[in-house]
Order: structure tokens, then C-alpha cells, then sequence
């Protein structure tokens, strides 16, 4: 496949603060990349730097083999083929479904016949039919959201960009519509630079996943991989490993295994998976991840666990959320079937394979 976007050391600085800190990637034509990342890492400055809604401070933006972002030169979105969807979907009020949709051809001057030809085609292709003399105010979310679709394909450009597009749907709808917009943009081939804040939006939608922390990018990879084998305790805490332990978690042996190494925390020892540098010391302070789902209570002690006290549970449907105290006083989480008292004790097991070891982050 042909590189339709690459960014080379991109840089953005607000006053004295770097919101981007050198960015490169290069992204295929047809592929569906998401770009999730806590608030203000720099997500949406990079969005809005592929689109020409700002200007870079440092490096270039190319499109295929036209450079369209500089220190020198910045092209308007209209110069580089490609077509936004926002979160608010953008929609014009005192325009109908129709006008909405054919906007970007009629700016284009494009031949009335062949308007109604591609409008065809995308009114067939997002289900719009009936819709078409319908004003914004008149559709449901659902079907706003098509229309902000359609008015996005209709051009056919090079890559579109999507922000946010689904944050401002209820729930059932979210997940029906990022279903949708997947089949859709794959079936048509179309490159699309995606960003979001729920991982599960990106790993429904995406082919690779960019994970950014601080203006940096900390992981680029199939979803798959970002999920089972997060490469720093940011990306693994933004996936789902939201339980940390991190008072008094020490290697048991300097020299790790090449997946695994042994960490002491408190008076019991853990096998887990090793993300640590190779020359890290063994008084050096770490940090475990891991996810809810992905451990379970004991009352018997069953190897690669650690002496728990339960704090409360809460009914979630199905299951309960159990929280629990460790000997170190750290409060993690896991689901368990059925309810425990406050004050049981017992064991937290995880798997060694589902228990991620980092060096611990400065702060």
C-alpha cells in the first residue's frame, strides 16, 4: 500500500509550553488509524495541524507527494483533499439534508449530473433514503451523524478526519454507529486519522492504534497488541489496567527474564510481565498494572498473589466490583460472582501474563 500521510518531527508550541514534541508517522492509504490520548497530550493540535486549522512550529506535513504543512508554507484544507467530521457535526441549520451533503461539490462547481450521481451513491451507502428534505433539527443523532458522513465522502478525498465524531451519541448508538462507520470506511478503502478518548471506539474502528502521553507518541500498534502488550504504564492505565500498585514494588533480582521478571511487594512475590529497561537496578522503584477482569479473589493463597482485605462491593449487573486493601494500603479492583463482606480476607491471583511491571514515572 501507497503512504497517503507522513509527518516528519512535527512541533507545536504554546508559549512556553510544547504540545508536540517531534511527531513522525506515516500512515497507509486505506488504513483507519486512531489516536487516543489523556486530555491534553496533544491529540487534537495534531488533528487540526494535518488539517490546516493551525500551523505548525517545526517539521512538515505531506500528502502523498505534496508537502502541504511547513515552517514556510501552510495549505488551506481545501488544497489538500480532505474532508472533516466534527463532534458536533457541523451541520448547516437553514440547510436541508440534500444542500448539507452537496455542499463541498458545489463548491467545487461540480456538473449538476454528476452531483446527483455521487449523491446517490452515498445517500445508498449510508441508508438516507427519505431523509433528503429533512433539516438537521428534524434527524435524530443517529442520522445527523450520516449526513455529517455523507458530506464527507461525496468529495472522495484523499484521507478524512474525524474528531470526536461519536462522543455527543448515547451509549447503545455509539456502539451501533463506530460499527457502521468501520464497515463502511474499510469497504470503501478510505484512509481515516480518527481521534478519540474511549478505547473501545478505537478498537472497534482502528487497524493501529497511537497512543499519546505528553506531546509524544508512547505506542503505535494493532489494537490487539496495545491491549495485551502496553508498552509503557500510561497506555496500559488508559486500556484498562487502572489497577496500580506502586508503595514498596521492587525487582526481587536485578537480572529479568526476557518477558518476565520476579517483583517483591510486601511480604509475598509476583511473576510479571517485564516492560522494564535491561539495566534497571534492583532498588530501583516499579510500578504493576493490571486489569479488573483479568484477576480474581481467593480465600486460599494460590501462588502469584498478593494478601488482600475486601473494602466494599457494588452490584454491577451480573457481577460485583470488589474493592480491596492491600498489605501496603493500596486499593485495587476485581469482579468477582458473588458478594463479599467487608472486612473478608483472602488473596488477589493474576495470571503472569495479565500483571505488567514498569519502571515507576516521576511525577
Amino acid at each position: 500500500m501507497n503512504t497517503i500521510l507522513k509527518l516528519k518531527n512535527v512541533r507545536k508550541q504554546y508559549g512556553k509550553k510544547e504540545i508536540l514534541k517531534g511527531i513522525d508517522l506515516e500512515v497507509k492509504e486505506g488504513e483507519i488509524i486512531s489516536v487516543l490520548g489523556p486530555s491534553g497530550c496533544g491529540k487534537s493540535t495534531l488533528l487540526n495541524i494535518i488539517a490546516g486549522i493551525q500551523n505548525l512550529d517545526d517539521g512538515e506535513v505531506w500528502i502523498y507527494d505534496k508537502e502541504v504543512s511547513s515552517r514556510q508554507k501552510t495549505l488551506r484544507i481545501e488544497e489538500r483533499n480532505i474532508n472533516m467530521v466534527f463532534q458536533d457535526f457541523a451541520l448547516w441549520p437553514h440547510m436541508k439534508a440534500r444542500d448539507n451533503i452537496l455542499y463541498g461539490l458545489k463548491v467545487k462547481k461540480t456538473g449538476k449530473a454528476q452531483m446527483e450521481e455521487r449523491l446517490e451513491e452515498v445517500v445508498s451507502l449510508l441508508h438516507l433514503e427519505g431523509l433528503l428534505e429533512q433539516y438537521p433539527s428534524e434527524l435524530s443523532g443517529g442520522q445527523q451523524q450520516r449526513v455529517a458522513i455523507a458530506r464527507a465522502l461525496i468529495t472522495k478525498p484523499a484521507i478524512i478526519l474525524l474528531d470526536e465524531p461519536l462522543c455527543n451519541l448515547d451509549v447503545q448508538l455509539r456502539i451501533e454507529m463506530r460499527t457502521e462507520m468501520a464497515q463502511l470506511f474499510h469497504s470503501l478503502k478510505t484512509t481515516v486519522f480518527h481521534v478519540t478518548h474511549d478505547p473501545s471506539e478505537a478498537f472497534a474502528m482502528a487497524d493501529r492504534i497511537i497512543v499519546m502521553n505528553g506531546g509524544q507518541i508512547d505506542q503505535i500498534d494493532k489494537p490487539i497488541m496495545c491491549y495485551i502488550h502496553p508498552k509503557t504504564g500510561m497506555v496500559a492505565g488508559l486500556l484498562g489496567a487502572g489497577n496500580c500498585l506502586q508503595e514498596g514494588v521492587y525487582l526481587s533480582d536485578a537480572a529479568c527474564e526476557e518477558e518476565y521478571c520476579i517483583v517483591r511487594y510486601g511480604s509475598h512475590s509476583l511473576s510479571a510481565m517485564s516492560f522494564l529497561p535491561k539495566d534497571i537496578s534492583a532498588d530501583s522503584n516499579l510500578e504493576l498494572r493490571f486489569r479488573p477482569e483479568e484477576c480474581s479473589f481467593s480465600k486460599e493463597y494460590a501462588g502469584n498473589a498478593i494478601p488482600v482485605t475486601v473494602v466494599m462491593s457494588s452490584f454491577e449487573g451480573g457481577q460485583y466490583r470488589v474493592k480491596v486493601e492491600t498489605e501496603n494500603a493500596e486499593s485495587v479492583c476485581t469482579l468477582c460472582r458473588q458478594f463479599l463482606n467487608e472486612g473478608e480476607k483472602g488473596y488477589i491471583y493474576i495470571r503472569e501474563d495479565k500483571v505488567y511491571a514498569y519502571e515507576k514515572a516521576d511525577i
